[in-house]
């Protein structure tokens, strides 16, 4: 299994790099749908950070650029500007984490994620855009469901794309959340802030390997040695 994961992984890898830095505009095209996956998931982030501070969402917009923004009123300042990006790390890492060794919540990720995604797109209306983007990537998530056997490679790629293109772009994307983030925590400049969020985001991803590959040894040494108990049942009956 840990080779299997391992190759699977190493496979998404080649295919992102590829399109991303050797694809030119046919791989940017092919990559857009991802790009905005990401942006959905950070600006989730900040919906979930009002929700979680008691606060609530007014709208969320996606753009087709790749920006994004969250319109929120009430909870924690602090929490939603964090939420963003850290939320963005956690869900991309999530969805890798099933997909490589949950292969029973597989299909259930996948429904919850488009059904999260239909639903914000029609209750959080902000623009034709963002709404038809959500509705038509759900809609991609219940194919892949109810049609195909891909649910792990389909979550796999997501969510090794999503963590890879978080990292890469953290000197970039978040930058107008940790100026207002610095703003609010000023006891560290933006530049120690941005590096911090950086720090935690590869954190998240280091542990959720380190998870994924141990449990695959732990799981392929239970099935080749047999504990004491299955010893001493197999001189019970001989």
């Amino acid at each position: 299994m840990r080779q299997s994961i391992l190759l699977r992984m190493l496979l998404f890898l080649s295919i992102y790099i590829g399109l991303r830095y050797f694809g030119g505009d046919v791989g940017r095209k092919i990559l857009t749908p991802i790009i905005l996956l990401v942006t959905y998931l950070h600006e989730l982030g900040h919906a979930v950070g009002s929700w979680i501070t008691g606060g609530a969402v007014e709208d969320i917009t996606i753009n087709s650029d790749g920006s994004g923004l969250t319109r929120t009123y009430g909870g924690s300042h602090a929490v939603i500007l964090m939420g963003g990006y850290i939320g963005s790390a956690i869900f991309g890492n999530l969805l890798f984490l099933i997909g490589a060794k949950f292969k029973k919540l597989v299909n259930p990720m996948l429904l919850v994620l488009a059904i999260s995604m239909v639903s914000i797109g029609l209750l959080l209306y902000s623009s034709m855009f963002t709404t038809g983007f959500l509705i038509a990537f759900g809609l991609f998530l219940l194919f892949v469901i109810w049609k195909t056997n891909w649910g792990r490679e389909i979550l796999m790629f997501l969510g090794l794309a999503s963590i890879l293109y978080i990292i890469q772009d953290f000197n970039i994307g978040p930058s107008s959340d940790l100026k207002k983030y610095a703003e609010i925590m000023k006891v560290l400049p933006v530049n120690i802030w941005m590096y911090i969020w950086l720090g935690i985001a590869l954190l998240l991803f280091f542990y959720n390997l380190r998870y994924i590959f141990k449990t695959g040894d732990k799981i392929a040494q239970e099935k080749i040695i047999p504990d004491d108990e299955d010893f001493l049942d197999m001189d019970a009956i001989t």
